[in-house]
Order: structure tokens, then sequence, then C-alpha cells
């Protein structure tokens, strides 16, 4: 028997998308690459963007809204400052960079920096996973790279003791 059998009743809002599920952060993270990736290879200002995405997107009501819109104002909005942060860490020019990767380390720094209730480990893995998805062959390791140092430069303690706890 499954666990949603036919006897007992659904509970009230049932079958509404919970915007704080893991998939919704994770559409969240995909709607806000594409924005970044638009407002990089495009120009348009972060509000053209915004309202862009949000009539184009199907799926916007299962994604986690209030964390798309913090990654997209945030990414856009303070890109010097985040490439400041992981430019120094980058083994080759920031021009050499794809806009795919150059978008990823925006919103992993930015989640780095200011999602602090976020495990690094978490906003590694979730970069890792956009890489794979929408990047070059090999993005995914160099992402990866960029953004373990950049976490033990920005989070050292919580690194220090995941680290510790391997053994």
């Amino acid at each position: 028997m499954s666990d949603m059998d036919n006897t007992s009743p659904a509970p009230e809002g049932a079958g509404a998308p919970n915007p704080t599920s893991k998939m919704a952060r994770r559409r969240a993270r995909e709607l806000a690459l594409q924005g970044v990736y638009q407002w990089l290879l495009s120009g348009n200002t972060m509000a053209t963007v915004q309202r862009h995405l949000e009539s184009e997107s199907e799926n916007l009501d299962k994604t986690d809204r209030e964390l798309f819109v913090s990654l997209l104002r945030g990414a856009i909005g303070s890109a010097d400052e985040l490439r400041g942060c992981f430019e120094p860490l980058l083994s080759r020019p920031l021009a050499e960079l794809s806009p795919i990767e150059h978008a990823i380390l925006l919103l992993g720094t930015l989640e780095l920096r200011h999602n602090i209730d976020t495990p690094y480990r978490v906003v590694i893995n979730e970069a890792i996973e956009l890489a794979k998805g929408y990047g070059g062959t090999d993005g995914h390791k160099f992402v990866n790279g960029v953004l373990d140092k950049l976490a033990a430069r920005l989070r050292p303690e919580e690194v220090a003791a995941a680290r510790a706890a391997r053994g």
C-alpha cells in the first residue's frame, strides 16, 4: 500500500507546490542562472531581465520566487564586488570564462557570501549541478575548484569543521 491511500483525506492544500522545497530552490537557481546569463549577453537592466523571465517561465509557481529574486538581483546588482571575490582564484582571465561559468560563479559567490544559512557544500553542489546541466564538458570541475577555494576564504570555520568531521 502506498503512503497516500484513497481512504484518508488529503491534507488541506495538498497538491499545491511547496515553494521552499529542494526542487523549488533548484528551479530558482536555474531561473536566476538564465537571468544572469541573459544580463551578461544582452546588457539589459535587471528589471527587464526579471520581467522577461517571469513572463516566459512556465513553472514559476513551482519556483522559490523569493530565492530567485534574491539571487537574480544580488548577482546583477553586486556583480563587480562578487567578481572581486572570485577573480583572484581563476586560472584564466575573466574575459575567457564562458557566460555560463561567469554566471554560475556570480551566483555561487553571492550565496557563499550572503546565504549563510545554506551550507557551503550545498552552494557548491548546486553550482556544480548547474554547470553540468548548462555548461561545457568540464565546466563543473572548474566551477567546483573556484568555489571550493572561495568557500575556504569566505567561510573558514565552516570549511574547517566539515574537513575535520570527514577525518
